[in-house]
């Protein structure tokens, strides 16, 4: 079954594929990448279950790879922040020859830093917040959500808007990106650069950084400032402007 997804496309140059994380849409993840249309093509979807796209009853994020990988056309630089980032992994290895760049904004890979205790003990917490989730409010699981992956809890009393209830509904069905086994050998052997961007907030996501700079031969870039958000920090858009030229 074809599934089709909202996608605004901006700027003039070099293509760029920028894949949102949970709850948010695409351009509320990426505000601040805007001035970047200045020299580049920015191709923003909404995945499936954010608006304005339907809800839907399940998110895979192997299941989103190919159709992220379609974005990448002939050739395309690839940014995915947290969930986004999980499936940008398995899009680049579906379509490595159209993959000019890949960064990565802790992805929730937890699985690769299993034995690690901040990740352990982080993916038994949201282990658990998944089995409760068929029984809990929206802005309940946000709540419990927010404070175990940004540090932050939302007030589990606040009324949701539309667009952020559907996006935390389209979170509590998604599948625990700490499943996630992408395959890590054949995207080192892949000739496009890798970068790795951590917030410097969490052990468990520079845990997760820590393997995917080793086994990618990534560079690796810390930007504090913004938490997991890393994409919102000082500096970031001229260090990505900077790999997208290298790259080219």
């Amino acid at each position: 079954m074809l599934t089709v997804v909202h996608v605004e496309t901006v700027g003039s140059g070099p293509r760029v594929v920028l894949v949102h994380g949970s709850v948010g849409s695409g351009w509320s993840t990426w505000w601040a990448q805007r001035p970047l249309a200045e020299r580049f093509t920015l191709v923003v979807p909404d995945r499936p279950g954010t608006p304005p796209n339907p809800p839907v009853e399940r998110v895979d994020f192997e299941e989103q790879a190919p159709l992220v990988a379609d974005l990448l056309e002939d050739g395309a630089h690839l940014v995915g922040h947290s969930y986004g980032g999980v499936i940008s992994l398995y899009a680049a290895a579906l379509r490595p020859d159209a993959v000019r760049s890949l960064t990565l904004i802790e992805p929730p890979a937890f699985g690769l830093a299993r034995g690690h205790p901040a990740v352990d003990r982080l993916v038994e917490e949201l282990q658990a917040l998944w089995d409760r989730a068929g029984s809990m409010e929206p802005a309940v699981f946000l709540s419990e959500f927010s404070s175990r992956v940004i540090g932050r809890r939302v007030p589990p009393t606040m009324e949701l808007p539309p667009d952020i209830e559907q996006g935390v509904r389209t979170l509590m069905v998604e599948r625990g990106p700490w499943e996630a086994d992408p395959p890590l050998d054949a995207l080192a052997r892949a000739p496009f650069p890798k970068l790795v961007v951590t917030g410097a907030h969490s052990a468990a996501f520079d845990a997760v950084c820590d393997v995917l700079e080793e086994r990618l031969g990534a560079e690796r870039r810390e930007l504090p400032g913004a938490a997991h958000n890393a994409q919102q920090a000082p500096g970031f858009n001229e260090r990505l402007a900077e790999l997208f030229d290298r790259a080219r």
